[in-house]
């Protein structure tokens, strides 16, 4: 069982392909460093998506994750690589990132960065009464 950080990132056969439908994953201790002054930016990163044929590993995310610590990297770069890589691993039908970082000299910082699948339409929500 290995607890090193690493940028691999595994995945699993979708269970369900025939179907829409959403998984969302919250990481309340992601951490990097600012690239000005090298003091630790502390997020919570909300992964959205829908799958295609393979979903995203849980602990190799999380591994994924911890590999950005040491990291110097602007909030805007660090969220759409991760989304990035995040695509490439698992070629969802749609995906959001929102990557909600602690205040930092009374600054907030919301980065949302999406992708989604070239031939894929989203389904209308429902209206319930």
């Amino acid at each position: 069982m290995t607890t090193q950080a690493t940028k691999n990132l595994e995945t699993f056969e979708n269970p369900q392909t025939d179907r829409d439908y959403t998984i969302r994953i919250r990481l309340p201790e992601f951490t990097c460093l600012c690239p000005k002054t090298g003091q630790p930016d502390f997020a919570t990163l909300h992964i959205e998506y829908i799958p295609e044929s393979l979903c995203i590993e849980l602990k190799s995310l999380k591994l994924y994750v911890w590999s950005f610590r040491e990291e110097g990297t602007f909030h805007e770069a660090v969220t759409n690589q991760i989304l990035s890589d995040l695509v490439k691993s698992c070629s969802p039908r749609f995906m959001r990132l929102t990557a909600d970082f602690n205040v930092r000299g009374g600054v907030y910082t919301t980065v949302v960065a999406e992708h989604q699948a070239k031939d894929w339409v989203s389904t209308p929500p429902v209206q319930l009464p």
